[in-house]
């Protein structure tokens, strides 16, 4: 055993979670019960669904239930809901500071157009935030299935709102489809403007597809980033530029990526100094939020807290927050490293997440 500090406790900044994912199961389960919507057993039973995205077939159920959780998201107080939701559960896990990731396209059709739905997410934002006392921001996420005009019209639908709140852009989806290159145009509109460059890569494909994103994206975080880990040259390039790399170890044992949580390779980075900021992912299907990552770090990985410190630190540096904000944040790190550590726990391995059929990686249309 040893003493140790609550993770819940210590601040940080939420760098990676995607929209409809962030909901309760609770939620999801009242909300279909609202709207008629029939829920699959993987849904339904308030435990994670079963998931391994790695091939076709599991990649196509995992999207089809983020698509059905997605169905009952159709009006204004939904929305509101699940960000209040959303930031509640993060403030319980001890994030400061949230920059959520969505693609309005999803919600447009039920909420009057593409407009209307991100004026109505970025009014959901800014009044949880305002309720909570959670710093939110926004980044507007392209699919990486659909064609690149539509990420262009993503691009410059960011930058309009860039001073509502909308502080990046990303591009999700099955990696595996698809050139990074191919949307080039899309974030040169967005980085333009100032907007960070935050793609995802290096999860469902391996480390050329991070280093894509450094070449044709100019990304400055790289949403998951694992796969670098296995290209030292990639790893030092990362380290040398600052890129921080969005690594959520939860989703990537649940969809099959990694097989244990040992064998994410949060040391390998860590080590090769490569930036990191722990992320939840989609807990409506991982089961586990912000915390659990840190926790995750320390019992699988034998992170002391002053290196879950330095993580939470990098996840502050990594995050499109104020210099004001930046400055109080490592400061109550500090303050939480400095306080003398809680009653000893028993060292208990976490059980790995349960999985679908199928082999490894994922990224939703979130």
């Amino acid at each position: 055993m040893e003493s140790v500090r609550d993770v819940r406790k210590l601040p940080k900044a939420h760098l990676h979670l995607h929209f409809t994912g962030s909901m309760r199961p609770s939620t999801l389960l009242e909300l279909a019960d609202k709207y008629g919507v029939h829920l699959p057993d993987a849904l339904n039973g308030g435990r994670p669904p079963r998931l391994r995205a790695t091939d076709e077939r599991g990649w196509f159920r995992f999207q089809r239930l983020y698509d059905i959780a997605r169905s009952c998201l159709r009006s204004p107080e939904d929305i509101q809901r699940l960000v209040r939701e959303a930031a509640e559960e993060d403030v319980r896990d001890g994030s400061r500071w949230l920059e959520i990731q969505v693609d309005p396209t999803s919600y447009a059709p039920r909420l009057g157009g593409l407009i209307p739905a991100m004026e109505v997410i970025l009014d959901a934002v800014e009044t949880a935030s305002r309720e909570t006392g959670l710093g939110m921001r926004v980044l507007v996420a392209a699919n990486r299935v659909k064609h690149p005009l539509e990420a262009r019209t993503l691009a410059r639908l960011a930058v309009r709102y860039a001073d509502r709140g909308v502080v990046g852009f990303g591009l999700s989806n099955d990696e595996r489809r698809g050139f990074a290159r191919d949307f080039d145009r899309a974030f040169a509109i967005a980085r333009g403007a100032g907007l960070l460059a935050a793609p995802h890569g290096g999860e469902l494909s391996g480390p050329a597809s991070v280093a894509d994103c450094l070449d044709d994206l100019r990304a400055r975080r790289i949403g998951h980033g694992v796969r670098a880990a296995e290209d030292p040259r990639l790893l030092s390039r990362l380290a040398e530029q600052g890129v921080t790399c969005e690594v959520c170890p939860a989703s990537n044992v649940a969809l099959g990526v990694y097989d244990t949580y040992e064998e994410v390779p949060l040391r390998t980075l860590f080590e090769a100094g490569v930036p990191m900021a722990l992320g939840a992912d989609d807990p409506l299907l991982f089961g586990s939020r912000l915390a659990a990552q840190y926790e995750v770090a320390r019992r699988h990985h034998g992170f002391t807290d002053g290196e879950l410190a330095e993580l939470a630190r990098q996840s502050v540096r990594g995050s499109c927050a104020p210099e004001e904000v930046r400055k109080e944040l490592l400061a109550d790190i500090d303050a939480w490293l400095a306080a003398p550590p809680d009653a000893p726990e028993p060292v208990v391995r976490q059980p790995v997440p349960a999985r679908l059929t199928g082999s490894s990686r994922r990224s939703p249309v979130r």
